[in-house]
């Protein structure tokens, strides 16, 4: 059951609609999904109260540093998948969380501070790496992308991230309407009327094309042993 993260310290990078997408289409291909909603804002626990009931699905709010590592325990025998949405923060709790995780996804528009926010995302995760010898899989995913950004800028930003050595997902998420009305009427892309929003289908292909990149990602078979330290390496950015 692996653990997934979405992680940027700055907020609005998309990192909700990311972790939503991934859960919902995860389940609606009959994975048992956990969603652990970490971000102050709520958003996902939210929709959940707008979506009642989603098969395969269930949301855990209110969530601390003490509580996490119990939820996955607990859980860990009826879930195949945990999604964990994380605060646009670097706090103790984003901290514990990464260090908790079989691969942490880093969504990033194409701006300056998106960028910055995922390079203090990654300067943690070689923290962690450097002080406590633990090496966690990670990922960019390109978010927001809309068809006024074109292939060749793509490219070049994968590049740039390449030459660090980060990998970037090939399938980018885009701006679409339908992702935005998930949050407005609740449900999955499954269940959204195709007659009032606009390009369902296209939606439809893009979270799923996303969500079977992600899988291809897991080990095999994750066999999950807690780490009981909590890392603290100075004061949070």
């Amino acid at each position: 059951m692996p653990v997934i993260s979405f992680a940027n310290a700055k907020g609005g990078a998309g990192k909700t609609t990311a972790a939503l997408l991934l859960a919902t289409e995860l389940a609606h291909q009959g994975y048992r999904v956990a969603i652990i909603d970490c971000d102050p804002q709520h958003w996902i626990t939210q929709w959940a109260e707008v979506s009642g009931p989603v098969r395969n699905l269930e949301v855990i709010s209110e969530v601390s540093i003490s509580s996490l590592q119990c939820h996955l325990r607990e859980m860990a025998g009826h879930v195949d998948y945990f999604v964990i949405d994380l605060a646009g923060a670097k706090d103790a709790l984003v901290t514990t969380a990464i260090g908790l995780s079989d691969h942490v996804m880093i969504p990033v528009q194409g701006s300056a501070m998106d960028a910055k926010g995922a390079a203090q995302i990654l300067d943690l995760l070689a923290l962690m790496k450097e002080k406590a010898n633990l090496v966690i899989p990670h990922s960019v995913v390109l978010t927001r992308v809309t068809s006024m950004v074109t292939t060749k800028a793509l490219l070049a930003i994968k590049g740039l991230l390449a030459a660090r050595g980060v990998n970037v997902l090939n399938t980018p998420i885009g701006e679409r309407a339908a992702f935005k009305e998930l949050f407005e009427v609740g449900g999955t892309l499954h269940t959204l009327n195709a007659t009032k929003v606009s390009n369902v289908d296209k939606a439809k292909e893009n979270a799923g094309a996303f969500a079977q990149e992600v899988v291809r990602l897991m080990p095999p078979r994750v066999v999950r042993t807690l780490r009981p330290r909590l890392f603290s390496f100075g004061r949070a950015a």
